[in-house]
């Protein structure tokens, strides 16, 4: 399928599924210079980011002395300025919480700068054009932010989307079997180092189907304390890159591949097409609700929430 293709033409009758928007980005980033983040001038920046933004700011500055926020606590961290030396919001589309951070941020004597996916960011207002960081996405429906973080990833220059691309391809797809959709409920189990990914699957699980299909993120080693306490048959265990012979039933047990070395941008990817694959093969709750609640973000944040993100 010429996924890419896809994602360009898709309409509010004919909504992709998630998997099918991680073949698509990962065609579409294939072709583009990912810009760099500088994450060696500010050794003690805060990063600040809404719900998976928080997450993928976790990610890129793990290897600095780096203080993290949401839209809840970063007045809290911004009371400590004596340990700051810079401030980093992450925001795909530069709207929302993230333009009244930057106009509160602005007012300080920090150096201030936004990672975004929108040309027309409203958070840009407060951002030196300089400090404005653009990273390419592609049309995608609303919450998938699939593109989006899948390019910030990418910018610390070790992983490749076409590599990603060709492994998905010949060693995960293969593997994601047809009876997902006989069960409803999923445990993802993943290597100790992607800890942080956990958030970025459950939150997915979320959007997708809210209470609908649970959705759980472990690392193995977390596994081991009381998760499977309550069995159920229609509980699916996934384990990524890791062996899983103790937890669900046997033939509840499925194995998906990673790289040899698997990194951040990967792991996303490879997670969100498992999960778009459960979501293709349930009932579609996300492309029947998702015209209505835009409507009601809408009111909620006093701005326009579209249903596709162009």
């Amino acid at each position: 399928m010429d996924y890419l293709t896809r994602i360009r033409t898709f309409d509010l009758t004919t909504l992709p599924d998630l998997d099918e928007v991680v073949l698509g980005a990962l065609h579409y980033l294939s072709d583009f210079d990912i810009p760099q983040i500088d994450r060696e001038t500010y050794r003690r920046p805060l990063v600040i980011g809404s719900v998976n933004a928080f997450r993928i700011g976790k990610i890129l500055f793990q290897d600095t002395d780096a203080r993290f926020a949401n839209e809840s606590s970063y007045r809290d961290a911004l009371a400590e300025i004596e340990h700051i030396d810079a401030v980093y919001i992450i925001s795909a589309s530069g709207g929302k919480h993230a333009r009244e951070i930057a106009r509160e941020v602005s007012a300080l004597s920090l150096p201030l700068f936004l990672i975004t996916n929108n040309f027309e960011a409203p958070a840009a207002e407060y951002v030196i054009d300089e400090n404005v960081l653009l990273f390419p996405h592609i049309r995608e429906p609303y919450t998938y932010n699939t593109s989006t973080y899948l390019s910030m990833l990418l910018s610390t220059g070790e992983e490749r989307a076409e590599d990603i691309l060709a492994f998905v391809e010949s060693s995960v797809l293969p593997q994601i079997p047809e009876t997902l959709g006989t069960l409803d409920a999923f445990t993802l189990m993943l290597p100790t180092q992607f800890d942080t990914h956990k958030g970025l699957f459950q939150t997915k699980f979320d959007e997708l189907f809210g209470p609908r299909v649970v959705g759980r993120a472990f690392t193995i080693e977390q596994m081991k304390h009381a998760k499977t306490v309550i069995p159920s048959d229609t509980e699916g265990f996934i384990s990524f890159g890791v062996s899983n012979t103790d937890y669900g039933k046997e033939h509840n047990r499925i194995t998906i591949p990673l790289p040899k070395r698997c990194g951040p941008a990967a792991m996303m990817a490879i997670g969100y097409v498992v999960i778009g694959a459960i979501q293709r093969q349930h009932h579609a709750f996300f492309k029947e609700h998702i015209e209505a609640y835009c409507a009601f973000a809408s009111q909620v944040f006093g701005q326009t929430i579209n249903p596709i993100v162009e």
